[in-house]
């Protein structure tokens, strides 16, 4: 199976940064589609940012755009997200998420790591 490790998450002031890293093993990262989903406190989980295979295409939610930015490096099976500008709203369980192809589309999340952002 595809295992995802999450790290970097922690607590920042409000306008801060911070930059999460996914690192992953059990297959060929580089034809995973990679995404970023967070879980507010009380609230579901949602989409943040995806990046497909080559690290040519990327999709963030409207909230994020101009201020996190998703990036792969295949050559360490690994993909980031930096966080720019933070804004309390941003606190959430960051979950990193792979899209394994095959006959179906397979999906595999990490275990999450905490993100607070403070006033």
């Amino acid at each position: 199976q595809v295992q995802l490790v999450e790290s970097g998450g922690g607590s920042v002031q409000a306008g801060g940064s911070l930059r999460l890293s996914c690192a992953a093993s059990g297959g060929t990262f580089s034809t995973y589609g990679m995404n970023w989903f967070r879980q507010p406190p009380g609230k579901e989980r949602e989409f943040v940012a995806g990046i497909n295979g080559n690290g040519a295409g990327t999709s963030y939610r409207d909230s994020v755009k101009g201020r996190f930015t998703i990036s792969r490096d295949n050559a360490k099976n690994t993909v980031s997200l930096q966080m720019n500008s933070l804004k309390l709203e941003d606190t959430a369980v960051y979950y990193c998420n792979a899209e394994v192809y095959s006959s179906t589309t397979r999906t595999y999340w990490g275990q999450g790591t905490q993100v607070t952002v403070s006033s």
